[in-house]
C-alpha cells in the first residue's frame, strides 16, 4: 500500500500533514501588527484570521474523516492540500482584511484534510500499540516544528513582508502534496469502506454516545484544552504578575516543550510493550496530581512563580502521551470509520481548546487564580475521563 518503504520517512511525511495547522497559526502570528498597518485594519479584524481558520479547521476536520471512510484516504488528502494551496496563493495576494479573512478559511479547511487524514492512515498501516508509537513520534516532530515556526515567521517577514510567511506556507503545502502523491498510495481498503454518504456520516452519533470512546476523546480534548488556556493566560501571569521578562518567558514556555519531547520519547519507548492503556494512567494521573497542585496554588498563592511553572511543565508535558494513546485507542475501536473517528477527536479537542481559551479570558482578574483553577478543573477531567476508559474497557471485556 505504501511506495516509501522506508518507515522514518513515512513518519516525517505524516508528521508535516499533522503540522499543517501548527504551522499554519504559528508562523503567522509575529506578522499580526504588520498586517494591520499594510492593510489598514483594526486589531480586532485582523484577529478574526485566526478565529476563522479555527472555524473551518473544525469544520473540515467533521467533513473529510467520515468522507475518506466512504471514498478512501489518498484523493480528500490530495485535494484538500490542492485547496490548501490554491487558499495560500489568495492569502498571498490579498489586498484587504475582508479578503484575507476569507482565503484563511478555505485554507484551514483544505490544511484539515492533511491533519486529519494523516492519523487515520496511520490506523490503517499499524496495530494499536505500534500506532501509538508512531502518533508519538509524529507529535514529537510536529512539537519540534510548533517550536521553531514563530521564529521561522519572523525570519521569513524580515525577509521582505507578511506575504512572504505565505510564499513560505506555499512552499511547504506543495512540498507535501508532491511527496504525498509520489510516496503515498490508498491505504483504506474498498472492501472497508461504508456503503453509502448516510451510513459514514451516522458513525458520528455511534462515535459520541459510547462511553468508552468518548472517555478517550474528552481524555485528550481536556488535556488539550488546559494547554490552550496556559498559552492564553501565561503571557500576562508570567510578565505582568510575576514580572518576568520577555526573554525570560520564553525560556519558561520552552520548558513545555522541552517536557512534551521528553514524555512523547518515553512513551513512544515504552508503549509497546506497556500498551496505551498503562501509558494513559501514567499520562492522567500526573495531569491529576499536577491540577490538584495547581488548585492548592491557585486558592493559596502558595509557592509563588517556581511552584507554578513546575505543576503547569508537568500538566503539558503529558498531553502529546495522552493524545497520541488516547487517539490510537480510539481507531483501533473503529477501524471502518476511522476517518469518521480521528475527526471527531480532534474536531473536539479544537472546540475545547477555544472553549477553555475563552472562558480563561473572561475568568482573567490580574492574577494567576483563573489560569490555575482553569487547569486544575480540565486535569481533574482529563483523570475523570480515565476513569471512563478503564470502566469501559473492562465492560467491553
Amino acid at each position: 500500500m505504501i511506495r516509501n518503504s522506508n518507515p522514518a520517512r513515512l513518519i516525517v511525511l505524516l508528521a508535516a500533514l499533522v503540522a499543517f495547522a501548527p504551522l499554519s497559526i504559528d508562523t503567522y502570528l509575529p506578522s499580526l501588527p504588520l498586517i494591520a498597518r499594510d492593510l489598514q485594519a483594526s486589531a480586532g479584524s485582523v484577529q478574526l484570521t485566526i478565529s476563522l481558520f479555527l472555524v473551518g479547521l473544525c469544520l473540515g476536520m467533521l467533513v473529510y474523516g467520515p468522507l475518506s471512510d466512504r471514498y478512501g484516504r489518498r484523493p480528500l488528502l490530495l485535494g484538500g492540500i490542492g485547496l490548501y494551496l490554491v487558499a495560500t496563493l489568495g492569502c498571498l495576494f490579498a489586498g484587504s482584511v475582508e479578503q484575507l479573512v476569507a482565503w484563511r478559511f478555505f485554507q484551514a479547511l483544505g490544511g484539515a484534510a492533511a491533519s486529519v487524514l494523516a492519523r487515520a492512515i496511520v490506523r490503517d498501516l499499524f496495530a494499536l500499540a505500534e500506532a501509538a508509537k508512531v502518533l508519538s513520534l509524529m507529535h514529537l516532530v510536529t512539537m519540534l516544528a510548533t517550536l521553531v515556526a514563530p521564529l521561522l515567521g519572523s525570519v521569513l517577514m524580515e525577509l521582505d513582508s507578511w506575504r512572504t510567511v505565505f510564499l513560505g506556507l506555499l512552499l511547504f503545502g506543495a512540498t507535501c502534496l508532491v511527496a504525498a502523491t509520489w510516496k503515498l498510495a490508498e491505504t483504506h481498503a474498498p472492501d472497508q469502506r461504508g456503503e453509502s454518504l448516510g451510513t459514514v456520516f451516522l458513525a458520528y452519533w455511534h462515535i459520541a454516545t459510547q462511553p468508552l470512546a468518548l472517555g478517550y476523546i474528552l481524555c485528550m480534548g481536556l488535556a488539550f484544552a488546559g494547554m490552550f488556556a496556559f498559552i492564553t493566560a501565561s503571557p500576562f501571569v508570567y510578565m505582568e504578575y510575576f514580572g518576568v521578562s520577555p526573554r525570560s518567558y520564553a525560556w519558561l514556555f520552552g520548558l513545555n516543550i522541552a517536557g512534551i519531547i521528553l514524555m512523547t520519547l518515553v512513551n513512544a519507548r515504552l508503549v509497546t510493550r506497556r500498551g496505551p492503556l498503562r501509558m494513559l494512567a501514567v499520562g492522567a494521573g500526573l495531569a491529576g496530581l499536577s491540577a490538584l497542585g495547581l488548585l492548592a496554588a491557585g486558592l493559596t498563592g502558595w509557592g509563588g512563580l517556581a511552584l507554578v511553572v513546575a505543576l503547569v511543565v508537568v500538566y503539558v508535558s503529558v498531553t502529546g502521551l495522552l493524545g497520541a494513546n488516547c487517539v490510537a485507542s480510539l481507531l483501533a475501536l473503529y477501524p471502518r470509520q476511522a476517518g469518521a473517528a480521528a475527526g471527531l477527536a480532534v474536531a473536539c479537542q479544537f472546540a475545547l481548546g477555544a472553549l477553555f481559551s475563552a472562558l480563561v479570558s473572561a475568568l482573567a482578574d490580574g492574577t494567576p487564580r483563573p489560569m490555575c483553577l482553569t487547569l486544575a478543573l480540565t486535569g481533574l477531567g482529563c483523570l475523570a475521563c480515565y476513569g471512563m476508559i478503564v470502566r469501559g474497557v473492562r465492560h467491553k471485556a
